[in-house]
């Protein structure tokens, strides 16, 4: 029996997670739950898993808890959650950059990480590499693209492998043009084909700023270059990434679009068990499509390749100003292709220097922020 912490409970990787636990009794059990502000959702779960901590931004009203479940509360509830809790499997579903001090305070434990979580390693991949290594936690992705890399991988060595190859849905206009995209509504950015996810990911999926960030973080679970990482657009969903090895065999990871399995083999690695998921059935009346990501139509893969060849701050500050961007676009303050006009903004006026400590991480997710709403902001 694993008792598995869960940072950030009420979004969808959260409350898919509860699914996955929930479809194996004999094998899980609920140590901890956080969540941001969702409280009214966070008392629900708390009252039918009963775990022994929980933790929210939000105050908390401990009548609404059950007996004996410490909380705790608070901006950095979910770090003070993760420190405190020596949990067998943390999975972190936080959303953003905030999820950085909690990865941190879980890798103290040297126990499993299962991460879905990419801004974190996007921003601070040096931090969390040299903690990795000092406490002996293990980190696995829950991602379904770097959960289909991570387990091609395991068909060859490293020496082996050619080359890292993303694919990516294209999401809601991969088809459109860019006059076109001039004129997309809210509405039409959050209908993605093919996944059911969070609002802000939803948007990145869109934008494509969700597979720039995806670039990144290949390249800091895996510590695969640039030029050995590549995109393809794959409508379908189907393919969930593919790694080519050296003598042209490519290992592709196959399922239907359901971020229970990924997390699942996260929970159970090394092992494979009984799922919720329905199985994939392949015919021929689903033909499997892959295009060229070109970066000059896609610019946030551009952006992402500019960032992670020039490393430093530079990371975070693209995802930085993405996050504030994304704020502002919900907010209905900027149009859409603006997202990516406040990226590269940020980018071509910060410069760039060391990811060296939490604080110039901290000082640079701010200055990404300043720049995005000193063109962009009121």
């Amino acid at each position: 029996m694993k008792q598995v912490l869960l940072l950030g409970c009420t979004g969808s990787i959260g409350t898919q997670t509860l699914d996955v636990v929930k479809a194996h009794p004999d094998r899980f059990s609920v140590l901890g739950l956080s969540c941001r502000n969702d409280v009214e959702t966070l008392y629900r779960q708390a009252n039918e898993w009963r775990p022994r901590y929980v933790a929210a931004q939000a105050p908390l009203d401990p009548n609404r808890l059950p007996k004996g479940t410490a909380a705790f509360s608070g901006p950095d509830a979910a770090e003070r959650l993760a420190a405190e809790a020596d949990a067998d499997v943390t999975v972190l579903a936080i959303s953003g950059y905030a999820a950085l001090k909690p990865l941190l305070a879980a890798i103290r434990h040297g126990k499993r990480i299962a991460i879905a979580n990419k801004e974190s390693l996007v921003c601070g991949g040096a931090l969390v590499d040299a903690a990795l290594k000092s406490y002996g936690a293990e980190l696995l992705p829950i991602d379904s693209e770097q959960s289909a890399i991570f387990q091609a991988l395991q068909n060859g060595t490293r020496d082996e492998v050619k080359r890292l190859i993303l694919t990516a849905s294209g999401g809601p206009f991969f088809r459109k043009s860019r006059e076109e995209l001039k004129t997309v509504s809210l509405a039409d950015a959050l209908n993605h084909p093919t996944w059911k996810m969070g609002r802000k990911i939803t948007l990145d999926s869109a934008t494509l700023m969700n597979k720039g960030l995806e670039i990144i973080e290949a390249s800091r679970l895996f510590h695969f270059g640039a030029d050995r990482i590549s995109v393809l657009i794959h409508p379908q969903s189907i393919v969930h990434s593919m790694v080519e090895y050296r003598d042209g065999t490519i290992m592709a990871n196959l399922s239907k679009p359901d971020m229970r399995l990924p997390i699942q083999y996260a929970l159970t690695y090394p092992e494979r068990t009984e799922s919720p998921c329905e199985p994939l059935k392949l015919d021929l009346n689903h033909p499997l499509e892959f295009y060229p990501a070109d970066p000059d139509r896609f610019r946030a893969i551009r952006m992402a390749y500019d960032a992670l060849r020039a490393d430093g701050i530079l990371p975070t500050v693209f995802n930085g100003a993405n996050e504030r961007a994304a704020e502002l676009y919900f907010a209905g303050r900027i149009a859409f292709c603006e997202i990516e006009d406040a990226v590269e903004l940020a980018l071509n006026t910060i410069e760039n220097r060391p990811a060296d400590s939490i604080e110039a991480i901290a000082e640079a997710d701010a200055a990404a922020r300043r720049a995005v709403d000193a063109h962009y902001g009121e």
